[in-house]
């Protein structure tokens, strides 16, 4: 097992700064964001704390959107990979250091339990991935995969929220959680009601769930 010799271990090949793209080199080649994101589906079981799943560097501020950035780095949180930036941080935008400082995105890639997080449904336009917290919270990424703006209108009741690896389960419809943007960094109610936004094209709304 790696995490009897090392903290953590490339997953991947080299990443580069696109979407969903392979560029060839030769001999070798590079992969977008979500190339690299569903290069694995059945690693998360290595991950843990002190024993991390390394999906590559980071490329927030290296040419993509604003939006697929934070998209990128919601992931990066979500899967529990270690945040290694690899932007020069000399030039980065407004908006980049907005991004990669956020403390709140942090802080879910930074939870105590170390859990890698997973997708929860991929439906349509949007994919929808979950990350168990402490103290039975949740972070949830709502990805938009299209190339225009959408609207999601989530019902908390029709889905239960369950982690067969790590003996995870919420059942929502006796269950409520509040509600906090984490790059608005602000409370949008609770789970009481359907989650709506309109969500920008390749951008997400990333969630916390917090236990009432």
């Amino acid at each position: 097992m790696g995490k009897n010799i090392g903290q953590l271990w490339r997953v991947t090949g080299d990443i580069i700064n696109c979407w969903d793209c392979e560029v060839g080199h030769g001999s070798w080649s590079s992969s977008g964001i979500w190339k690299i994101i569903n290069t694995h589906n059945d690693i998360r079981k290595y991950a843990g704390p002190n024993h991390w799943n390394d999906f590559d560097m980071m490329e927030v501020g290296n040419g993509m959107t604003n939006a697929e950035d934070r998209s990128h780095f919601a992931m990066w949180s979500i899967l529990a990979s270690p945040l290694i930036m690899g932007n020069d941080l000399r030039i980065a935008s407004k908006e980049t250091v907005k991004t990669l400082s956020n403390k709140e995105v942090i802080a879910i890639n930074q939870d105590k339990l170390g859990i890698q997080g997973f997708r929860f449904t991929n439906e349509g336009d949007f994919e929808i991935w979950i990350k168990p917290l402490e103290n039975n919270n949740w972070a949830m990424a709502f990805v938009n995969m299209s190339n225009e703006a959408k609207e999601i209108n989530f019902d908390w009741k029709k889905y239960n929220l369950s982690d067969n690896v790590n003996s995870k389960y919420v059942d929502m419809k006796s269950n409520t959680f509040r509600l906090r943007d984490l790059f608005k960094c602000k409370n949008i109610g609770d789970t009481n009601r359907n989650l709506k936004s309109t969500i920008e094209s390749h951008d997400v709304l990333f969630v916390l769930l917090t236990a009432e």
